[in-house]
């Protein structure tokens, strides 16, 4: 398996484009933990394709003793802040909306989205260093948060059952001209109760 990669050399090429494309690295997904009190939680993930790195080691799910300002904590005491997976799957992803973001516009408007999406500004702040690097240098970006494509290939099970759970993946392609796209629609979230939140995203080339 390997990363697609996107060839934008003629105007015959702009359909395929804007349309979805399947395959690639799912990175740095990271799942946090926010109970309202301190409780064990078990999370297993169900994913369509092969898990390439896991940390703390995934084996048959994950069961930590988790504390509101989300520091986790295994049965041995070591203490982590998040979990983590990276995987490669075929996932077809929807590029049918999205935004065309110039390469110099693209921390502002990462804070706009993943804001609106319900992440805080520290979650953000981690999203952003992750991949700012590789999409400023950029002449544009085209950017799509995934909904049923990424989440019907990589379910989660938590237990107990989050009453709010926030799952943003993002799904780009760096461009050297600008295309029009029909703008996405992103649905705020309200963060209520026992919080879950993931973030990631994949570079379609």
């Amino acid at each position: 398996m390997k990363k697609v990669a996107v060839c934008f050399l003629c105007i015959v090429l702009l359909a395929w484009t804007l349309s979805g494309c399947g395959g690639g690295a799912n990175e740095k997904p990271v799942i946090y933990l926010y109970p309202e009190e301190e409780m064990e939680v078990t999370v297993k993930l169900d994913f369509d394709g092969t898990l390439t790195s896991t940390y703390p080691a995934y084996e048959d799910g994950w069961t930590m003793t988790a504390q509101p300002d989300g520091t986790l904590t295994d049965e041995s005491g070591r203490e982590y802040y998040c979990l983590f997976w990276e995987g490669e799957s075929q996932t077809v992803y929807d590029f049918s909306t999205g935004y065309c973001v110039a390469g110099e516009d693209t921390a502002a408007f990462l804070e706009g989205a993943l804001e609106q999406q319900g992440l805080t500004e520290r979650e953000a702040n981690e999203f952003i260093v992750y991949w700012l690097p590789r999409m400023e240098g950029n002449a544009y970006n085209l950017v799509s948060f995934q909904n049923e494509a990424y989440t019907d290939s990589a379910v989660l099970t938590i237990d107990p059952a989050p009453d709010t759970l926030i799952r943003v993946f993002m799904a780009w392609k760096p461009l050297s001209t600008a295309v029009t796209i029909e703008e996405q629609e992103l649905k705020p979230v309200e963060r209520n109760g026992f919080t879950v939140v993931e973030w990631g995203g994949t570079e379609v080339r």
